[in-house]
């Protein structure tokens, strides 16, 4: 795949994670029963980013928790016939919480229609809300994240490649060409 441009770079990724703590505590009114869900893989590091964020600005830690989506996908056999599962770490009950789900890229909706499956098999939140660094804005679903990082049309044959230095050791957002 050929790298068609960086649109993110490492401070912009600051900017946005800024921005959207800022937006997550004004629209809940403050970070009380707000729990971060990271959709695995790249939603965990953005989580963990976010409560950071959160952190500094009110000066109280937000739980995060992991979610591992893979046996809820509608195009599981698609991705792999032997799907290897990993441990969702999810230490807290929901129940009456205010969820926010983080994942890097909302593309079709796809992705965060498999985590609320599994999202609700964990408990019953009071709200739950999306928040994305990248929405590519082709949508199956009538899904619209609540936090956006920023809004980016693609074409179906571009693809959205987020870059975490816990994950890729580098901090950028790229436009790859199929």
């Amino acid at each position: 795949m050929k790298t068609k441009a960086v649109i993110m770079d490492e401070k912009a990724i600051i900017r946005a994670t800024t921005r959207i703590a800022h937006e997550i505590i004004e629209k809940n009114k403050g970070v009380e029963d707000l729990v971060l869900v990271g959709i695995k893989t790249r939603g965990i590091p953005f989580a963990k980013r976010l409560a950071k964020k959160i952190l500094e600005i009110e000066g109280k830690m937000v739980p995060v928790l992991t979610l591992d989506i893979t046996l809820y996908r509608d195009d599981l056999t698609e991705i792999d016939a032997n799907p290897v599962v990993q441990d969702t770490e999810f230490e807290l009950d929901i129940t009456g919480k205010i969820v926010v789900l983080v994942d890097d890229v909302l593309y079709t909706g796809r992705t965060v229609r498999a985590a609320l499956d599994a999202l609700v098999d964990k408990g019953r939140p009071k709200k739950v809300q999306l928040a994305v660094l990248i929405d590519r804005g082709h949508r199956e679903l009538p899904i619209r994240p609540d936090f956006v990082g920023k809004n980016v049309p693609t074409s179906k044959l571009e693809l959205v490649s987020v870059k975490f230095e816990e994950i890729d050791g580098v901090n950028k957002v790229l436009i790859v060409e199929r």
